[in-house]
């Protein structure tokens, strides 16, 4: 199965190109069904590729795949090839898997559009896009990836290009990335100069000839690539407004593909971070300034997918925590697990949008466990998980990334569990605010009238009693809330059937060992769990039946510490105004001014010249007598001082 590799890549495709040809005549919901089939193969022959990969003797279980030569320029030979080992396979399975489950639900949710073929085909090549970046054998394929699921998330978030606030919200989330890759090709141009070849292994076989300056230059410039993808202080602010588009977007981006990519790259590169501790203490600083930057916007957002979104970059801000750590395994650890219940948590709000007639404003909600009971038991799995409540897997995840934080930078690790205790609440905010309560979806307006802070969508009018998803709806519910649930298992099983015993050799001498002794683990975990249950106490206590508390929703907190506004201020007005200063000065000036003035000046020069050239014959002697005399009179001042 190992040949077939590149299958799993082309069985997406393959729906993108039925979906280009014929969607338009499969229509609803055979397109559907059919993008879906594509993305479920690739999970069957993900599966199986995997299960060939195991017989392959550890620890050196890799195998490259070379499709052909793509670019054989000089000493620039780079092939279309595949790289399969632990850490890509990984990423593959939970890809494909995950998508897969998605597209299911999306049949359902997105019944009725008009533009149902074409959501789908977006979607597979999304996928497909993603499979690209995480098999790609070198910098530039894993590039042709990046900026696939970059050019596909612009197309997705603005799919409602109709509504102003989605197509800007596609060109916010495309200029943010745009920034970052900057950095991802000067980290490529610069290890090209450096090591003249672009495969991760010759780059990781020659670390000792680039140079410590240049690694870390490498790692920051490839760091300012996985921001902007990540979602990490500075660029995290396009994250939010991608809720602009459809919600099974929200969770294919936010918990299957695009925003792990930063992620995987980080990891995929552990000997370069292994070898310069500056950019891997600045990617743990990054990390932990995130997580709690976001956790706190959380907190006082009245939009139930902007609580996700933040808290997606929460998480993701914990992951760049562990790596920066070293603990490459526990951020793909909590990868994995936050791919299954941030899944869960962004179909299950889906859900309650669409029983809710398309109502986001959790002010507007409330009581919904009663009318929509399957909906709410499987997010309420999401909710715990994410709580980092034991025994679910969200508990050994995160308590992974804080143990090892609290052995490599203990001050990091307080904002590490600051920062747990925070999610805790906010999620159980959310959770409270959905699902217990009274029914105030029945108000014909919202509770929370201050226009003048950024709102939730709002449904029109009274909003209908809510009605549950169907089962193409609620299947995939139940499907991540099980694995949510279980992934835990991957922490605690015997070791042989371990994610750490799976991923350990990619790593080898870069993994980090924190050295903790048995007390020490037991006393952390005892504090990650009093700390979780108590966050979900509180939050349930403070907002089970209260919509209202404004002392904990801040204009500060609800504009996202006026981080946009700073931006704007800073950077958007400024370059606005410089815009209309080129646009009226320098274009019609000094550009146009500069052409026209040379126009002005040859024609002026033209009209002059022209009184010369009268068509009488005696007028062209007499000059060219008088040119023959000042000639013969140089000639002469020649002879006569030499």
């Amino acid at each position: 199965m190992l040949h077939l590799t590149y299958l799993i890549i082309l069985l997406p495709l393959v729906g993108f190109a039925v979906q280009v040809l014929g969607g338009r005549r499969l229509g609803d919901p055979m397109a559907g069904w059919v993008a879906t089939f594509f993305i479920g193969a690739s999970f069957l022959v993900s599966i199986g590729v995997y299960i060939d990969l195991l017989t392959v003797q550890a620890p050196v279980r890799t195998f490259t795949q070379d499709l052909w030569t793509w670019i054989p320029v000089g000493s620039l030979q780079v092939h279309a090839s595949l790289f399969v080992d632990p850490l890509s396979m990984t990423m593959v399975l939970f890809v494909t898997g995950v998508s897969a489950v998605i597209h299911l639900y999306s049949i359902g949710y997105m019944k009725g559009d008009r533009d149902y073929p074409k959501f789908f085909l977006y979607m597979n090549l999304f996928v497909a896009s993603m499979l690209i970046l995480v098999l790609g054998s070198n910098m530039l394929v894993t590039f042709v990836g990046w900026e696939g699921v970059g050019a596909c998330s612009y197309w997705l978030i603005s799919f409602w290009f109709t509504r102003e606030t989605a197509a800007s919200a596609g060109k916010k989330a495309f200029v943010y990335n745009r920034i970052g890759d900057t950095g991802f090709l000067l980290a490529i141009f610069l290890t090209f100069y450096r090591v003249h070849s672009l495969e991760y292994s010759t780059i990781f076989a020659n670390i000792d000839k680039i140079g410590s300056g240049y690694i870390t230059a490498i790692c920051i410039l490839l760091l300012a690539g996985v921001v902007g993808k990540s979602a990490q202080i500075p660029l995290f602010p396009w994250l939010a407004d991608a809720m602009e588009g459809p919600t099974p977007v929200s969770a294919l981006i936010h918990a299957a593909t695009m925003v792990t990519a930063g992620v995987y790259l980080l990891c995929r590169i552990n000997p370069l971070l292994h070898a310069s501790p500056d950019a891997a203490l600045t990617v743990a600083i990054v990390g932990a300034a995130t997580a709690f930057v976001a956790a706190t916007i959380a907190c006082a957002q009245p939009d139930i997918k902007k609580v996700l979104a933040y808290s997606t970059v929460s998480q993701l801000g914990y992951m760049f925590l562990a790596i920066g750590c070293g603990a490459y395994v526990a951020a793909i650890f909590l990868m994995l697990a936050h791919a299954f219940f941030k899944g869960l948590l962004f179909l299950g709000a889906g859900s309650v949008i669409h029983g809710l007639h398309d109502e986001q404003d959790l002010k507007r909600m409330g009581n919904l466990r009663r009318y929509m009971p399957v909906t709410f038991i499987t997010f309420a799995i999401g909710w715990l998980t994410i709580a980092a409540v034991p025994p679910l897997s969200g508990f050994w995840a995160k308590g992974s990334v804080l143990e090892n934080a609290w052995a490599a930078h203990p001050a990091l690790w307080a904002v590490g569990i600051v920062t747990a205790a925070l999610t805790a609440y906010y999620m159980s905010r959310l959770t409270g605010l959905a699902f217990w309560g009274q029914n105030r979806w029945s108000n014909p307006v919202a509770i929370d009238a201050d226009h003048d802070m950024p709102d939730a969508h709002h449904a029109t009018g009274a909003i209908p009693e809510p009605h549950e998803s169907g089962w193409i709806m609620t299947v995939p519910l139940f499907i991540l809330a099980f694995f949510a649930a279980v992934a835990g298992l991957m922490a605690t099983s015997n070791v042989h059937f371990s994610l750490s015993h799976w991923v350990d050799p990619v790593f080898g001498g870069t993994l980090y060992d924190d050295h903790l002794s048995t007390a020490a683990i037991w006393t952390l975990g005892t504090i990650d769990a009093v700390i979780a249950v108590a966050g979900v106490f509180i939050g349930l206590r403070l907002w089970m039946n209260r919509a209202e508390r404004p002392a904990l929703e801040t204009g500060f907190l609800r504009r996202s510490w006026y981080i946009n506004e700073l931006y704007d201020t800073v950077l958007g007005r400024p370059s606005e105004r410089l815009a209309a200063f080129s646009a009226t000065v320098i274009e019609l000036k000094v550009i146009d001014g500069g052409v026209n003035g040379v126009a002005a000046v040859v024609g002026r020069s033209a009209q002059l010249i022209r009184g010369t050239q009268t068509g009488y014959v005696r007028n062209y002697v007499l000059g060219i007598a008088l040119g023959v005399t000042l000639i013969l009179a140089f000639m002469l001042t020649r002879l006569w001082w030499s």
